[in-house]
């Protein structure tokens, strides 16, 4: 097998821990350095959606979408299975493991080190990025453990459409308030611009390439996966650079936040995960199935942890901090799926 074929993002794949260490570096470094610039971007919003972090992301997925071959999607439902298990471990499982998780550190093993009133802001980030699964950021990550795009186009679809109707209720009910509105500009516009678009980008790209040949799609495919990586590593270092004031002047209290989020990340996962395997579920569809249910709508819990809490709240802390470790665990999840993908294979009857 050649280097290239080892990772689907070719060669400069086979890397990506390194280039994602330099690009948090890197933009926790230009943050401190120019904060005024990471200001202005930071004021590019639209219903609380950095445009500049959209356009970053709209790269990572694009690539993804031409491979989807809408014309495939009637067969996804002679597999439900993992679509079953997406939706069970987003809706039934994830919330409520992390609701109590946030309670058993910040109102248990770490009550010595946070206040009464910031342990139950935390605690809330912790919820909202809870109720709040993947949406655009599960494309890379499916497209980096080789999913299958077609079935990780309707799991995230689905997911969407339910979290329109349970994304209130459920937060509302976890977090003990009745006076959670959702940011209907966040979701739509979100769901806009990291789905249908470049959905529709992807389908035009795909069926003019096809006219030229087969051979035409597969030489773009190609061609444009690097793309993807440039994307989430500007990404990263603008998440990084914005964010570089609260790393610099709150590392414990990021430190404390992150350990349950670590747990809760891995855990989900592996419960994901397991399940899969135990219900024999191929990894292709196996492996997104587990990320989007580990992995958030960032986006979507910042908005609401503002618009709730207030813009420097304990809970708007919590979100942010679920946005600076996702990457680095996404990671390294993504290599551990694509370590066990023989196995896991074998397992599912796949030759």
């Amino acid at each position: 097998m050649t280097e290239t074929t080892d990772n689907p993002l070719g060669l400069f794949g086979r890397y990506l821990s390194l280039w994602i260490a330099l690009s948090i570096a890197g933009g926790v470094g230009l943050g401190v350095l120019f904060p005024g610039l990471f200001g202005m971007v930071a004021g590019a919003e639209v219903a609380r959606v950095n445009l500049v972090v959209a356009v970053f992301i709209w790269v990572m997925i694009f690539p993804m979408m031409v491979q989807v071959d809408l014309g495939s999607l009637k067969d996804v439902g002679r597999r439900p299975g993992g679509l079953g298990l997406t939706l069970v471990v987003n809706w039934l499982i994830k919330p409520f493991t992390m609701a109590l998780l946030g309670w058993l550190f910040f109102k248990g093993l770490f009550a010595d080190f946070v206040t009464p009133e910031d342990a139950d802001q935390y605690i809330a980030g912790m919820i909202l990025l809870g109720v709040a699964p993947c949406t655009a950021m599960v494309f890379v990550w499916s497209k980096l453990s080789r999913g299958d795009a077609n079935y990780t186009l309707v799991q995230v679809s689905v997911n969407d459409l339910i979290m329109v109707f349970a994304f209130a209720p459920l937060a509302g009910f976890l977090l003990g308030v009745t006076d959670v509105v959702v940011p209907w500009g966040t979701l739509v516009l979100s769901v806009g611009l990291f789905v249908v678009i470049p959905l529709v980008a992807g389908a035009v790209t795909r069926s003019a390439l096809l006219r030229r040949g087969p051979g035409r799609l597969e030489r773009f495919n190609e061609a444009i996966s690097p793309v993807s990586i440039l994307g989430l590593l500007a990404t990263v270092v603008l998440i990084f650079g914005l964010q570089a004031p609260t790393i610099i002047e709150k590392p414990a209290v990021i430190g404390l936040i992150a350990v349950p989020l670590l747990i809760q990340s891995y855990g989900i996962f592996a419960i994901a995960y397991g399940l899969a395997w135990v219900f024999r579920i191929r990894h292709e569809v196996a492996a997104p199935a587990a990320m989007i249910g580990t992995s958030n709508f960032f986006e979507l819990a910042v908005a609401v942890a503002i618009s709730v809490f207030g813009l420097h709240s304990g809970a708007a802390l919590a979100t942010v901090v679920g946005v600076l470790i996702e990457v680095p665990v996404m990671l390294s999840l993504v290599a551990f799926a694509n370590r066990t993908r023989g196995p896991f294979q074998a397992r599912a009857g796949v030759k």
